[in-house]
């Protein structure tokens, strides 16, 4: 239907609008049918003017009703024109929006627009196997992005809701493989030594490959920094052909970032696990969850340690609950993988869920085949030096070894190495045709002076000195000296202790020292050395922290030692509690 021009008025109006300027110029009756032409006016109205005798009289009340009316069809006509040019106005919007989808359909270049996202949003869902009660609400939510409109505030937080929910990976499964053989080869590639590692690895592989899975476990890889706890939990989703991602806790202290933020917050996005899942596109991934000995303490934010009980236990992750997502989705396919340089920090109904396989660390013997299979390669390839321009001697790497990196991992032994390449980089920088072979009497012209300048502190152990062994989560083991001596006798029998110790290697002191009376009395009764002498212990390596009740034994034995005047064997250290 055409519309009406804006700038022609209507022919009834405008015939109106003639008539009553006629009756306003016309100072005679003879034109007083036309008063008969004036719209809305009532008839009672128009009977009192016919019958008004006095022609100026009638005359004026005619022209205050044709000043009123005329007024009305004046202001009609304004809102008509202006209605007629704003139906105009939209209809040329619509009709060029149709000229450009259709321009940009045949050139190609045509842009997400909310009917392809919901197309794409459908395809999705028609391909996932998905609970029937998630399907209807992720379709309720769809149907409701269709409605929107794309300049609405709640057009894009839904488009990203509907996009998170389609992304998930419904039903999506990675086949698993449970060759021992294969997982056995993989492991011994990509790690030297760990003998007992290996072995329970390829234990639980053989469970799940009975139990035709491995959902629902949790293990928990413990040893110091740098023993390849992350390699391992690579190499164990490569053996089982599960996709593979890695995200750190450490110092996470906000409940959000494991079961993410509710959807009414802005910016709002899923937890870490969602988006795991959603990075690897499968439903049994192996997770790997870092440094969770570090987890941060509860706070205004919630607890952390809290939301992982519910992810972390396989009676409870089948119906996870994303505070994004909120629909339940399941967790109890997924493998996950958790690492921590001790124990003593975890919180004990989260330590209940996992199976702890300890990583003690590397000898020397262990960390020169390392050295020479993987450090070295792995560091030349980074660093660009030719096969031919740099050597290591093996004499060297044990030299670099024993008396630079002495840590359990190979971590420093790394920065040690590429320390040494960095230096012969800049002499071939600087003279291409440089060759360089790496001895033992050159070594500290690359990594300076040695860390360690000896074995052992004591090459024949005085009376009152004791080798301990002791164990620490950062650096693995180590042999430590506890020494004991006698003191002026000032103000009578004492004993002191020194060393930065703990609270519990305080009371195993004094367990260590009533012991000590104990045992001397057995062995020569009427001794009275512990009642006369003043006695000070000390626990060499002062500025690191000490605590634990293993060190009972040897402090006794160096009292013992202390009070007989016998010095113990040299090459005999021990741990222990009393």
């Amino acid at each position: 239907q055409a519309m009406p021009n804006p700038g022609v008025p209507d022919p009834m109006m405008q015939k109106q609008l003639d008539a009553i300027n006629t009756l306003r110029t016309t100072e005679t009756t003879a034109h007083l049918p036309l008063a008969l032409l004036i719209p809305n006016v009532p008839t009672n109205v128009l009977q009192e003017i016919l019958e008004q005798t006095n022609p100026k009289e009638r005359l004026q009340r005619m022209l205050e009703l044709v000043a009123e009316a005329k007024m009305i069809l004046e202001t009609q006509q304004e809102i008509r024109q202006e209605m007629n040019e704003k139906m105009q106005k939209a209809q040329r919007e619509v009709w060029l929006k149709e000229q450009m989808k259709v321009i940009r359909k045949e050139l190609g270049i045509d842009v997400d627009t909310r009917e392809q996202d919901s197309e794409k949003f459908k395809e999705r869902i028609s391909k996932a196997v998905i609970p029937e009660e998630t399907r209807k609400l992720i379709e309720s939510e769809i149907n409701r992005f269709q409605m929107l409109e794309s300049q609405s505030h709640e057009f894009s937080m839904v488009r990203n809701y509907v996009d998170w929910l389609t992304l998930m990976p419904w039903g999506k499964f990675s086949k698993e493989n449970f060759d021992l053989d294969h997982a056995s080869k993989v492991l011994e590639r990509d790690h030297h030594g760990l003998k007992d590692v290996k072995e329970r690895i390829l234990e639980f592989i053989a469970v799940g490959k009975l139990n035709k899975g491995v959902q629902g476990k949790i293990i928990l890889l413990v040893g110091p920094p740098g023993v390849g706890k992350t390699s391992i939990g690579k190499s164990i989703a490569k053996a089982l052909h599960r996709k593979f991602h890695r995200f750190s806790v450490g110092g996470v202290s906000d409940v959000s970032e494991i079961k993410g933020h509710r959807r009414t917050y802005v910016g709002a996005m899923p937890g870490k696990l969602v988006q795991a899942l959603k990075a690897t596109k499968v439903a049994n991934p192996l997770i790997m969850l870092d440094e969770i000995d570090k987890l941060g303490r509860g706070s205004h934010n919630g607890d952390p340690a809290g939301a992982l009980l519910e992810v972390l236990d396989p009676e409870q992750n089948s119906k996870f609950l994303d505070h994004y997502l909120d629909v339940p989705f399941d967790l109890s396919k997924v493998l996950f993988v958790c690492t921590a340089n001790g124990t003593d920090t975890i919180p004990q109904p989260l330590l209940d869920r996992m199976e702890v396989i300890q990583l003690s660390g590397y000898v020397q013997d262990e960390k020169v085949e390392i050295a020479r299979k993987h450090l070295l390669p792995n560091v030349r390839k980074e660093s660009g030096i030719p096969a031919g321009a740099l050597r290591f001697q093996t004499s060297a790497i044990q030299h670099l070894i024993r008396w630079y990196c002495r840590e359990a991992g190979v971590r420093n032994l790394r920065k040690r190495i590429e320390q040494i390449f960095r230096k012969v980089a800049l002499k071939l920088g600087r003279d291409a045709s440089t060759k360089v072979t790496i001895t033992n009497k050159n070594l500290k012209d690359y990594v300076g002076m040695p860390v360690f300048d000896k074995d052992r502190i004591y090459e024949e152990t005085p009376a009152g000195v004791v080798m301990g062994l002791s164990v620490n989560s950062m650096y693995g083991g180590s042999a430590l000296f506890v020494e004991a001596i006698k003191v002026s006798n000032t103000e009578g029998p004492s004993f002191t202790i020194t060393g930065q110790f703990g609270k519990v290697m305080s009371e195993s002191s004094s367990i260590a020292f009533s012991h000590a009376k104990f045992v001397l009395e057995t062995l020569q009764p009427g001794n009275e050395y512990f009642k006369k002498a003043a006695i000070h212990l000390h626990i060499p390596d002062g500025a690191v922290p000490k605590d634990g009740p293993s060190a009972g034994i040897t402090m006794v034995t160096a009292l013992i030692s202390l009070a007989l005047g016998k010095p113990v064997r040299p090459h005999l250290s021990m741990t222990g509690e009393v």
